[in-house]
């Protein structure tokens, strides 16, 4: 069994080796990103286990929508389609999986899995701050 392995769950829709550099990419990114913002402890194999840790914990959803993400789009965008296509080519990567950061970065390692939609839409805001812009979009969209 390999370290990162995935539950037959997820290898229905991706191959481990595919779900293997996904992590290591996640990692290396979210290391530099949180290097860059101060975090003198973040390792690329620390963050590897905590995004592994989210991934199996996320049971394949999205932590906040509850929806089921699409894992077969696992290293399937394609830069020069997405500045041709623009808009219509992101909205088809929706349900790509995401790692989202919980916390501001500086501190230990923790993630959770997310739709890409959901990651952008929530942007540096806590989960707390998105619930209530979300209550307050329902309220507009419920009085209009």
């Amino acid at each position: 069994m390999r370290k990162y392995q995935l539950n037959n769950e997820l290898l229905e829709f991706v191959e481990q080796e595919t779900y293997e550099r996904w992590l290591s990419r996640k990692a290396v990114a979210h290391v530099k990103r949180d290097k860059a913002r101060g975090n003198t402890t973040a390792t690329n194999e620390s963050y590897k286990i905590a995004i592994h840790k989210a991934v199996c914990e996320s049971k394949g959803k999205d932590a906040y929508t509850n929806e089921q993400l699409d894992w077969s789009l696992l290293s399937k965008y394609n830069n020069e389609q997405s500045k041709k296509h623009g808009r219509y080519y992101k909205k088809q990567f929706a349900l790509l999986p995401s790692v989202d950061h919980v916390g501001d970065g500086t501190g230990e390692a923790y993630f959770k899995i997310c739709a890409w939609r959901t990651n952008d839409a929530k942007n540096d805001m806590t989960y707390l701050e998105l619930v209530e812009l979300s209550k307050k979009i329902l309220n507009a969209y419920n009085n209009s």
